[in-house]
């Protein structure tokens, strides 16, 4: 027992354990989404290759997780508040294991598509609890930072998982990427079990709305740049192929990287310049990014067109998030934060199907002008809405994100 008591982090009532606490829980995102970046590259050959499927498949398989995570985050945001911030994220890490186990399974695309909607709940679930945590750990005056940390955690994980997932399919074959898949995020869950909940659930008496209207606007910003997120997921490889250009799978990688950077170069951007303000410049940027990628001719090309997307990917969505943050009470966080990311897989959801509808009928250059012309759009809604209700708050001059 002594043994074990050394191992527990601190309590996150104090600083060190507020930071010990968020190391732990970035480290269980990140093995969860080494997990699910893995198969970015490869479940598009494998559909279009051993199964014999076509675009729009593709484009199916790609956006199924995104219409369970709807649900399951909204649903899993209620949970947290009510239940605690762990036991959502714990449980959520499971299913995405469960569900990316199911690869191994031979049930043709509609196997697939299952596993994907398992993993759809988990991944609802470990987003939202993971960030509402965060978001309880962090000083108010760094709640944008703090959103943007954890995003760190699941674009680090993006980063490393497709390269992983390239390298295992070339060496071993389609099963040793399922495997890495079902194995990542049980690993993840096991390390987010011993991390203490500082959230104290307190008797609700009444339910607020599936959708606080908080999380609307952001929201439906937040789907529109993510049609461009799901034409890339779906169709980059593939458009690069039919052009004749090969490493499709460093795209990903780019983008991921150059998300990483800006975030930690740029990441308290939101707290100090104003959320709505770099919203708006996020969505811009992420739809010159997606306009340069219908254009590649060439991986140069390409790896620009993912560098600028990735740099405005990177403050999207904590800019959009510190709006829905700051305008909700602190009792209904999750719920609010739940509702507002299923927004995010909505635009995933819908767009995969789009743009595999549209990469049929006009190309795949197509598919990705529509995406930024949705990108255009979120940056127009973002722009006539509301920024957060509180006021813009004083630069923390602690260096250390957890003291406050």
């Amino acid at each position: 027992m002594a043994v074990t008591s050394r191992l527990r982090p601190p309590h996150p009532a104090t600083g060190s354990g507020r930071l010990a606490a968020s190391v732990a829980l970035f480290a269980a995102t990140f093995l969860a989404f080494v997990g699910v970046g893995a198969t970015l590259p490869v479940l598009p050959q494998y559909v279009s290759g051993p199964l014999g499927g076509g675009d729009i498949s593709v484009g199916i398989v790609a956006g199924a997780f995104a219409f369970s995570a709807i649900v399951a985050r909204p649903w899993g945001g209620r949970m947290a508040d009510s239940r605690g911030r762990r036991a959502v994220m714990a449980g959520g890490l499971v299913l995405v294991g469960l569900g990316s186990s199911l690869y191994l399974v031979s049930l043709g695309i509609a196997g697939l598509v299952l596993a994907r909607l398992v993993i759809g709940v988990g991944d609802g679930f470990v987003h939202t609890a993971g960030a509402t945590w965060i978001v309880d750990l962090a000083p108010e005056s760094r709640r944008g930072q703090a959103i943007g940390l954890f995003g760190l955690a699941i674009w680090s994980g993006l980063a490393v998982g497709p390269v992983t997932g390239e390298l295992l399919l070339d060496e071993l074959g389609y099963d040793a990427v399922w495997i890495l898949a079902a194995v990542t995020p049980l690993a993840g869950a096991l390390v987010a079990r011993r991390v203490p909940d500082a959230h104290r659930p307190a008797p609700r008496t009444e339910r607020g709305p599936l959708v606080p209207r908080e999380a609307v606007r952001p929201g439906i910003a937040l789907a529109l740049v993510n049609t461009g997120y799901a034409a890339m997921a779906g169709f980059v490889v593939l458009m690069l192929a039919d052009r004749g250009v090969g490493s499709g799978a460093a795209v990903f990688t780019v983008f991921a990287v150059a998300l990483i950077a800006s975030r930690l170069l740029a990441g308290r951007l939101p707290d100090r310049v104003g959320a709505r303000r770099v919203a708006v410049g996020a969505a811009l940027a992420g739809a010159a990014g997606m306009a340069v990628l219908a254009l590649s001719q060439s991986l140069a090309a390409a790896v620009a067109g993912a560098m600028v997307l990735g740099i405005g990917s990177s403050l999207i969505y904590p800019s959009l998030a510190l709006i829905v943050v700051s305008r909700t009470p602190d009792e209904r966080r999750g719920a609010a934060l739940g509702a507002f990311t299923a927004f995010f897989d909505l635009g995933v959801g819908l767009g995969a199907p789009l743009a595999g509808v549209v990469a049929a009928l006009a190309g795949y250059g197509a598919a990705f002008w529509v995406a930024a012309g949705c990108g255009v759009a979120a940056a127009v809604v973002t722009a006539l809405g509301a920024g957060p209700r509180r006021g813009r708050v004083p630069a923390d001059p602690e260096l250390a994100f957890p003291e406050g």
